[in-house]
This record gives structure tokens, C-alpha cells and sequence, in this order.
């Protein structure tokens, strides 16, 4: 991954990322080149993985297990429109872009078909998820032979982390002036997420 200096995260950025994203995309090579899902994921900082599930009808599962793969973590992105620059007024020299924070995470898969590791992912994935949520519904909230059925119609897998590479391209690179107005331009448009990335993460 290119990353200029100014776009490179702290380590501390890298795990917020990736304890706090949604889905990941999930790249391996098969047999007919490169197949890619898109999984929940959850970050275990301390083992080093991160651990999701596959529906079990998606063979993609059976050729992963034991290879190489790419999973690819996302937080917010934004077009960010020339307009909303300072320097726009000043000189007119400026150019539309795009912001947007990723982590690309090397390892390599495990997957896990035994139902009470798959429980206690699910169980963690819940958590995770809902914990900011004025009802958290949790999975002891359905009853016990539903949730038993759902664990059977799913894989876990395991991606050993041995490397990651991470860009946060936040308008860094900007004068403060259009941080400013990048900042007022996300939020005009709706864009929260984005502008709190920026003003998070401005110089």
C-alpha cells in the first residue's frame, strides 16, 4: 500500500479501526483467481486475529482454510468537493479528492466448524455491536433451538494477523483553513462520520 508520510496512522489509530468497523472484505485465491467475501469481524487484540463467520452455504469457506488471504477493514470515506476550500478563493488551484481511513491486514485463515466456538463468537459479534444501542438485544434473547439452528448454518474462520498496512487519508495535507472547510462541508451534507474522522485526525 502507498502511503505518504502524512497519511500514515499511529498504531493506537490502526487498533481503533479495527475494533470499531463493521464488515471487512475478506480476499483468498481459488482455483479460478482471487474470491472475496464480505464477513463481520471481530478484532482479539490480544491473540492477534481477527474471527468472523461465513454462511455455511458459501463454499468460499472450503478452499480458505490454511491460505494466505487479505482482509480489507474500512472506516469512513468522503468525496470532498474543491469547494469547500479556503484556497478555492485565494488561487482556484484545487481539486477534487477523496477521504477515506483502511487497514489492509495479512494472515492466515483457520476455519472453526465446532458450535461452541462459534457460540462465543457470536456472542462477542452481539456485543460488540449492540453495546451502543439504547435496547442491546443479546442472543439469549431468542430462544435456544433457534439460535442453536443459526450456529449450524454457519462457519467461523480465523485470520492470524502477521502484518498490517494502514492509510488514513483525512485532508492532512490541507491548510488549516480548508481542514476547516472540509470539516463544515461534511456535516453539511450529512456526513458526520466523515467529519469527525478529519477533525480527529487533523495535524
Amino acid at each position: 500500500m502507498y502511503v505518504p508520510a502524512q497519511f500514515q496512522p499511529d498504531d493506537t489509530a490502526v487498533q481503533e479501526l479495527l475494533t470499531h468497523h463493521g464488515a471487512a472484505d475478506l480476499v483468498t485465491t481459488g482455483p479460478d483467481g482471487l474470491e472475496t467475501t464480505l464477513l463481520p469481524f471481530v478484532h482479539d487484540a490480544d491473540r492477534g486475529v481477527l474471527l468472523g463467520h461465513f454462511a455455511r452455504s458459501n463454499d468460499h469457506w472450503k478452499r480458505a482454510d490454511g491460505q494466505r488471504a487479505l482482509v480489507i477493514v474500512r472506516g469512513p470515506d468522503s468525496y470532498i468537493s474543491p469547494s469547500w476550500y479556503a484556497t478555492k478563493r485565494e488561487h482556484g488551484r484545487v481539486v477534487p479528492t477523496w477521504n477515506y481511513m483502511t487497514a489492509h491486514v495479512h494472515g492466515t485463515v483457520t476455519i472453526h466448524d465446532d458450535v461452541a466456538w462459534l457460540d462465543t463468537l457470536v456472542r462477542r459479534l452481539t456485543d460488540l455491536h449492540e453495546a451502543h444501542r439504547p435496547a442491546p438485544w443479546g442472543v439469549d434473547d431468542a430462544p435456544e433451538k433457534y439460535i442453536a439452528g443459526q450456529l449450524r448454518a454457519i462457519v467461523g474462520v480465523e485470520v492470524r494477523i502477521d502484518r498490517i498496512d494502514a492509510k488514513f487519508k483525512l485532508s492532512q495535507n490541507r491548510p488549516a483553513s480548508d481542514i476547516d472547510g472540509v470539516i463544515d462541508g461534511l456535516n453539511s451534507v450529512g456526513d458526520g462520520a466523515g467529519a469527525d474522522a478529519v477533525a480527529a485526525h487533523r495535524p
